[in-house]
C-alpha cells in the first residue's frame, strides 16, 4: 500500500474512533475548581439520566436541562452533601426515573424482576418442548431398497 493510502485509512480510521468516544457536554464554566469535587460530580452525573434525552446521561447531553442538574448536583456538592444526599435531593425532584440504574425497591420491582421472570418462562418453554419431541417418531420408514442398503453398508 501506498504511503497516500495508509494516510487515508489511518485518518479514516481515526475519526471512525474519535466518533465512537462520548461527548462529554459539561462546559469549562460548570466544572468545579476541586479535582476530588468535580470527579464526584461527574460520577453523579454520569448515573443520572437527562430527562430530555432520556438514554444519556446529564454529563453527555447538551440539553438546557440537563445543564441545570448538572450544576444543581455541583450545587449540592459544593454545599457538602455526601452522594446519598445529592441523589436523593434530585429523585425527589424528578422521582426515580432520573436514575440510569434505579434503585431496587417495591416500585421497581417488576423492572429488576421481569429479566429474571422472562430467562426461567423461557427455559421452562423450552424443557417442556424438548420432552414432548422426545417420544415422537420423525419422518417416514424406510423402504425396502433403502434398508437393503442400510444394512449393506452397516455391515464390516
Amino acid at each position: 500500500m501506498r504511503a497516500g493510502g495508509r494516510k487515508a485509512v489511518l485518518a479514516a480510521l481515526m475519526l471512525v474512533v474519535a466518533t465512537a468516544l462520548p461527548a462529554l457536554a459539561v462546559n469549562p464554566d460548570e466544572i468545579l475548581d476541586d479535582p476530588a469535587l468535580e470527579a464526584r460530580a461527574r460520577a453523579l452525573s454520569a448515573g443520572l439520566r437527562c430527562m430530555v434525552c432520556q438514554n444519556q446521561s446529564i454529563d453527555d447531553s447538551n440539553a438546557e436541562l440537563a445543564r441545570d442538574l448538572r450544576l444543581l448536583v455541583r450545587e449540592r456538592i459544593s454545599r457538602g452533601d455526601s452522594d446519598a444526599e445529592v441523589i436523593d435531593y434530585v429523585v425527589s425532584r424528578y422521582g426515580e426515573f432520573v436514575l440510569l440504574n434505579p434503585r431496587l425497591q417495591t416500585s421497581t420491582l417488576l423492572l429488576w424482576g421481569a429479566p429474571v421472570v422472562l430467562v426461567l418462562v423461557g427455559s421452562l418453554a423450552l424443557v417442556v418442548g424438548a420432552r414432548r419431541r422426545r417420544g415422537r417418531v420423525t419422518g417416514t420408514a424406510l423402504t425396502g431398497e433403502e434398508q437393503a442398503e442400510l444394512d449393506r453398508l452397516l455391515k464390516p
